[in-house]
């Protein structure tokens, strides 16, 4: 349960940050000739197959964390994977200085003919398959989700990981398509916040990998069966009574 709970808050929390980021492509969804009833169906199925996407990566992605504890280095996964978040939270910085600069033309112009060809459509499943494939852009928010899917170690709970996380963001990027109504000045906004809440995640998977004995945040580890305690028990005395 806790951990459903922190997908849905990342969703939430991060969904601004997703307004800033998919905010253009959402208010250009071909909706705004439909009825009220009409445009709020199109764009709850647009955010519907972003949900399915991020649910079948999350599952993905848990079956290999799966696979990784399985083998004995659960503890390895969750430093690993804070690390890797660490990265990504200082590209924005590292951008601004000049030191890293990537770009995918090839996969971004496939992006922009599909989505071009989908928006001619103007149909409820052009809207949905618009939303799958808006699931597999490149965004921080959602790496640092499936960083967490991954940490599960679970197929199911992986894919309910980003099921729940898609469900999150759906208030905020419902609300922005359904009344057109965001500032450029506040999207922006909430693009930078995107790398504090990775620098968050980040520190929590690091620290739940030290098992520290910190309860929920960094339990330890029993090193027989590589299974996690909530709390930190007292131990039992060596001594037998006479």
């Amino acid at each position: 349960m806790e951990l459903l709970i922190a997908a849905f808050s990342l969703g939430v929390l991060g969904s601004f940050h997703c307004v800033g980021m998919c905010g253009p492509i959402a208010l250009s969804l071909p909706v705004y000739h439909l009825s009220f009833q009409g445009r709020a169906t199109g764009i709850l199925l647009y955010n519907v197959g972003r949900a399915l996407t991020y649910s079948i990566l999350g599952g993905f992605l848990g079956a290999l964390g799966m696979g990784v504890i399985f083998a004995g280095y659960q503890q390895a996964l969750s430093i690993s994977l804070g690390i890797l978040l660490l990265f990504s939270a200082s590209i924005p910085f590292l951008k601004n200085k000049g030191f890293f600069n990537v770009s995918f033309p090839r996969i971004a112009h496939w992006l922009k003919a599909r989505f071009s060809y989908l928006f001619k459509k103007k149909s409820f499943a052009a809207l949905f398959a618009t939303g799958i494939i808006n699931g597999l852009l490149p965004c921080g928010l959602v790496y640092m989700a499936l960083a967490g899917a991954t940490a599960t170690g679970d197929i199911v709970l992986g894919a309910l990981f980003m099921a729940v996380f898609g469900l999150g963001t759906l208030p905020a990027m419902f609300g922005v398509t359904l009344f057109s109504s965001l500032s450029l000045t506040f999207r922006k906004r909430m693009q930078n916040l995107a790398p504090v809440l990775a620098g968050l995640m980040a520190c929590l998977l690091i620290l739940r990998g030290l098992g520290l004995g910190i309860p929920y945040v960094s339990p330890k580890l029993s090193h027989s069966n590589n299974t996690e305690h909530a709390c930190c028990q007292k131990p039992e005395s060596d001594t037998k009574p006479q």
